[in-house]
C-alpha cells in the first residue's frame, strides 16, 4: 500500500507501546482496505458491495491473510467483533447512499464509520468505560466531519455530498455552487456553520 494515499489515521506510531504495534497496524490495514473497496478503482457499485461482503464473511471464516490477523487479534485483545461489522457497513453505505438529509444522518455514519476505530483501540488500551467511549467517540466524529468539510470537492467528484441537504437550502447552497465551485457568501456561512459544530 502506497504511504502517500492515506491522510490521517495514525498507523502504529512509535509512541505506542511495542505490544500493540501490530494490532493497531492490522485494525488500520482492514479499514483501509475495505474503505477502498467503497472509494478507489473502476469497480461498479455492484463489485464494490460484493468485496465488503467478502470481508463480512470472512469475518467469521476468514480465508486470507488480513482477516485470519483481524480474527486473531481480535481474540488475542478481546475485541467486539460488531465493530468491524460497523466499519463495513459504514464503508457499504458510501457505494450506494450519496447524499445525506440533515445532519442526524451524517452523525449516525461517523458512528459506524469513524466512532468503531477509537473504540477499538480503547479496547485495545483496556480503556472501556461509558465516558472513555463518549469522548473517543466525540474526537472521532469531529475528525471524520473535518475530513468532510476539507475534502467537499473530492467527495463532490465521486458524486457524494455529505453536507446536509437542509443546511445547504438554509444556507442557499446549491450542488451547481459545489459543481462550480462557487465560494459565495452562503458557501462560507455554510461552512463556517459546519466548522463551528
Amino acid at each position: 500500500m502506497s504511504v502517500a494515499h492515506y491522510e490521517n489515521f495514525p498507523v502504529a506510531s512509535l509512541l505506542l507501546p511495542a505490544r500493540l504495534r501490530e494490532p493497531v497496524a492490522v485494525i488500520y490495514r482492514f479499514a483501509r482496505s475495505a474503505d477502498d473497496f467503497a472509494d478507489e478503482g473502476d469497480d461498479p457499485p455492484a463489485r464494490r458491495l460484493e468485496k465488503l461482503d467478502d470481508y463480512r464473511r470472512q469475518l467469521d471464516a476468514p480465508s486470507t491473510p488480513l482477516l485470519q490477523e483481524v480474527r486473531r487479534i481480535v481474540r488475542e485483545h478481546d475485541l467486539p467483533l460488531q465493530l468491524f461489522h460497523d466499519l463495513l457497513d459504514a464503508f457499504s453505505q458510501d457505494v450506494v447512499k450519496l447524499r445525506y438529509a440533515n445532519f442526524a444522518e451524517v452523525l449516525d455514519y461517523c458512528r459506524r464509520s469513524a466512532n468503531p476505530v477509537g473504540r477499538l483501540l480503547l479496547h485495545l488500551f483496556k480503556r472501556s468505560s461509558e465516558t472513555q467511549f463518549r469522548q473517543s467517540d466525540a474526537v472521532c466524529t469531529a475528525l471524520q466531519l473535518i475530513n468532510f468539510w476539507q475534502d467537499v470537492a473530492i467527495d463532490f467528484a465521486k458524486d457524494r455530498i455529505y453536507l446536509p441537504q437542509d443546511d445547504m437550502a438554509r444556507f442557499s447552497v446549491s450542488e451547481q455552487d459545489l459543481a462550480g465551485q462557487r465560494c459565495s457568501d452562503g458557501w462560507r456561512r455554510l461552512l463556517a456553520f459546519q466548522v463551528a459544530r
